[in-house]
């Protein structure tokens, strides 16, 4: 991982929250014999015992189901907006340009549900994702017992419990507030993913360039 730690977010339930509004992660590991396998999937936290613990559900008889099973060492990648950032936009433009984006990464072990646990799961999820919405038809508890006794036994459910957390949340932290501004405003004019990043710029502000301060270039390493 990028390991600067003026791109590090401290604050851990700023964290949690940004792993819970971007569920669709990236999970990768590998076999007993070291093949890579990689999947992507919504995945819900939760939090027990103090510990972050991810739920999510795979189909079964896939690589990435066979690889977990003999070795339950995996990653999750959660990512957010990113952009790219021209170098052209800062106030001194003579190095090379850059992407910001955000990133949480989960380490740990993965365990299977059993089939009561997956249950439990799967309504947990349709609801979330259904908006609360019991009375939608595509809600657990509204699916048919012919699609569910057809579709149930396809997917296992499984737990991670986080035994590493790391995160980049690279928003040119080490940019003079000039650049940091004009960045801001250049990102706004482009919309989608770079309006994202600008609007995650700007909750940074006050905090990175508080009133009387002085930016000193020296904290940063690069």
């Amino acid at each position: 991982m990028y390991n600067f730690s003026y791109f590090k977010e401290k604050d851990r339930a700023a964290i949690l929250d940004f792993v819970e509004h971007n569920p669709f992660a990236f999970l990768t590991g590998s076999s007993a014999s070291g093949h890579q396998v990689a999947t992507q999937i919504p995945i819900l936290p939760v939090m027990r015992d103090g510990d972050l613990i991810l739920q999510g559900h795979i189909m079964k008889r896939t690589d990435h189901h066979k690889a977990f099973s003999e070795n339950p060492n995996v990653l999750a990648v959660f990512t957010g907006p990113h952009a790219y950032v021209s170098a052209s936009w800062y106030s001194s433009p003579q190095i090379g340009s850059t992407w910001n984006y955000m990133s949480v990464h989960v380490a740990g072990k993965m365990e299977f549900m059993t089939d009561a646990m997956l249950v439990d799961f799967m309504k947990k999820l349709t609801l979330k994702f259904e908006g609360g919405n019991t009375h939608s038809p595509t809600f657990y508890d509204n699916l048919s017992d012919t699609y569910l006794n057809k579709m149930m036994p396809a997917i296992v459910g499984f737990e991670i419990r986080a035994d590493k957390i790391d995160n980049v949340f690279k928003l040119s932290q080490n940019r003079d507030e000039k650049s940091y501004l004009n960045i801001i405003a250049e990102l706004e004019k482009q919309g989608g993913n770079s309006l994202l990043m600008a609007n995650e710029m700007q909750k940074r502000k006050e905090g990175l360039f508080p009133p009387g301060s002085t930016w000193d270039p020296n904290q940063f390493d690069s």
